[in-house]
């Protein structure tokens, strides 16, 4: 018998909350409708979730990482309330241009996820609306990555090679996580 545990890694901007030019403040901080549903959904079909975040607001100086963590706060508040819980927030505050242990696509923070939460990252998902939340999945191992189409997906999509069977592309996450949970994994 195994102990290993599955999980559903998640980009923040984009594909938890609407996307706003480096968000800062918690009050601008706007769930996606379909976000606390499908969240309610992976927690109820055992899945850890977790939030994988580049914050390149902050090493860029447009805002601290106390802005961030606030907003974060916010977020992590408002799915409380309707039971959800995140195991970890992961977060890459650099800017592009410097060196990034964590920086998406790297699959760092996944990694360490695994080992940390005793993860098969096999069995696991990483969801979001961009080229490098999907290439971190990808360089993680995870089954699959998937792309949703709110955020900046649509045009991400303009742009990527539906022809590998780790990608998936849906419309938002409620469809993303309908997706995985039809994937036979109860």
């Amino acid at each position: 018998m195994s102990d290993c545990r599955k999980a559903v890694f998640l980009d923040r901007d984009g594909t938890l909350n609407m996307e706003k030019s480096y968000l800062s403040d918690p009050d601008q901080l706007v769930l996606f409708p379909e976000v606390i549903p499908a969240l309610k959904k992976l927690q109820e079909a055992r899945y850890l979730l977790f939030i994988v975040t580049n914050q390149s607001g902050i090493g860029r100086g447009y805002y601290t990482e106390a802005d961030m963590h606030r907003v974060n706060e916010r977020l992590l508040t408002q799915v409380k309330s309707a039971g959800v819980h995140f195991s970890q927030i992961y977060f890459s505050p650099e800017s592009p241009d410097i060196p990034s242990r964590g920086r998406k696509p790297s699959p760092q923070f996944l990694h360490d996820a695994a080992r940390d939460f005793n993860i098969t990252l096999a069995d696991s998902y990483m969801v979001g609306d961009k080229l490098s939340d999907i290439e971190c999945g990808w360089n993680a191992g995870v089954k699959a990555s998937i792309l949703v189409r709110t955020g900046y997906g649509r045009e991400t999509e303009e742009g990527l090679d539906h022809c590998r069977d780790d990608l998936s592309v849906v419309d938002d996450l409620l469809a993303g996580a309908d997706w995985i949970l039809g994937q036979g994994h109860p």
